[in-house]
């Protein structure tokens, strides 16, 4: 059974940084897309950033490119998100995902289940 503990969230005034990890068991990491999404209330979830097994394929959503960035680590299991200058439009639950993700126009996951996921909140 997969499973995924996200960490690194937390409250943050506009402009700063944080750092998302996740780590991943059952699961043979490196053979998989992953990726980070988010949900913010009232709203759907969106994939924000993907990246290929082998890293050498990325994607971003237009919100957050040249503010994040997504890196793994298959040796630790661990997928980050590097989060920069964060607005308080990043408000949301952060959670990742790593199988059955899917980067084509966006960056989706169809099918799978979620782990609890990390909270960011950005005050103004």
């Amino acid at each position: 059974q997969v499973q995924v503990v996200e960490s690194g969230g937390g409250l943050v005034q506009a402009g700063e940084s944080l750092r998302l990890s996740c780590t991943v068991s059952g699961l043979n990491f490196e053979d998989y897309t992953a990726g980070w999404f988010r949900q913010a209330p009232g709203k759907e979830r969106e994939g924000i950033a993907c990246i290929t097994w082998r890293g050498d394929t990325t994607y971003y959503t237009d919100s957050v490119k040249g503010r994040f960035t997504i890196s793994r680590d298959n040796a630790r299991k661990t997928l980050y998100l590097q989060m920069n200058s964060l607005k308080p439009e990043d408000t949301a639950m952060y959670k990742c995902a790593t199988d059955n993700v899917v980067i084509g126009r966006t960056c989706s996951r169809p099918v799978g289940s979620w782990g609890q996921g990390t909270q960011v909140t950005v005050s103004s």
